[in-house]
Formats: structure tokens, sequence, C-alpha cells
């Protein structure tokens, strides 16, 4: 390449291309980085509020039950719970009257779930915390940038569950 072809400061195209795949490559370990610490700072947060028979994985089910009523198998598709038991989790928290079951009438296996007003203590408490981390984003008044990161994100949420549903390979018209 011939320094006299590059715009001044900026990229070849060939170089923002590898650049831009090399992010790619990148994204799936940032995003497990900023899960496990997120859980991180649940757990510390649930310390400090004096929640100790609740984990943050079992935080992250009732968020995802949320307000709706839900079955067991939803929660489970919805939910990504690595390197967690789930139905142990779910147990728990029925236990420690985070969630309410209801076993189908109909069918004795199925049964639906809703969060427990225990647990909507916990998940107002969640919800308060979220919007005071979510503070200094919105001061910094890049609602763009967090615009295009959340987009970015779902974009390559589409293409891996389109990667496992087919059995196939992303291409570039998906990114």
């Amino acid at each position: 390449m011939n320094d006299t072809n590059r715009t001044q400061g900026q990229p070849q195209p060939s170089d923002k291309k590898t650049a831009a795949l090399h992010t790619l490559q990148e994204l799936p370990r940032q995003i497990e980085r900023m899960h496990r610490r997120f859980l991180d700072v649940v757990r510390l947060e649930l310390g400090r509020a004096g929640v100790r028979d609740i984990s943050p994985v079992q935080v992250m089910m009732l968020g995802t039950i949320g307000a709706e009523e839900i079955s067991v198998r939803d929660l489970i598709e919805r939910g990504y719970y690595l390197g967690s038991n789930a139905s142990y989790n779910l147990k728990q928290l029925v236990e420690g009257g985070y969630v309410e079951r209801q076993a189908s009438a109909r069918d004795r296996r199925s049964a639906r779930l809703k969060v427990a007003p225990k647990g909507r203590e916990v998940l107002v408490k969640l919800g308060e915390l979220e919007l005071q981390w979510a503070e200094p984003l919105v001061k910094a008044g890049d609602d763009a940038a967090l615009d295009t990161t959340f987009r970015t994100l779902r974009q390559l949420e589409r293409c891996w569950s389109d990667a496992v549903r087919y059995a196939g390979t992303a291409n570039e018209d998906d990114l």
C-alpha cells in the first residue's frame, strides 16, 4: 500500500474491514465479561440490601418473568442462565417466596409462574439501581451512540440466533 493513497489518519477500506472483523470477534468475550460484572454488581447490591437468600442469577430470572405470568418453559427459553441450573434456581425462588408457581389444571407437568410481592421488592430495588448506573451515560448525552450500540447488539443476537436456528453461517447481509 502506498502512503499517498491514504487519507491522513483514515484507515483504508481493507483496514476498516479488518478492524470491524476483529471487533466482532471480540464482542462475545466483551459481552460475557459485562454479564459477569453485572452479576458481581447485583451480588454486591443484594448484600448491601441485606438480601442473602437469592443469587444474582435468580434475580435475573425474576427480571425475565417481570410483570407477566409465564410458563416454566418460556422462562427457560427466554433467559440465558449460563453456568446455572435453572430448575434448581426456580425451585429456590419458589421456596424463598420470590415466585409463585401455579400448576396447570390440565397438565400437572406444566406450571405458570409469576413474581410474588417479595420478588417485586427485589425488582424495584434493581430497577432503581439500574437507573442510578445509567445516569452517567445519560448525562454524557450521547444518545445516538447508545442507540447504535443497542441496535448493533440486537442485530448480532439475531445473527447468532439465526445461525443456531438454521444451523448455517451468517452472511454479510445479516450484519
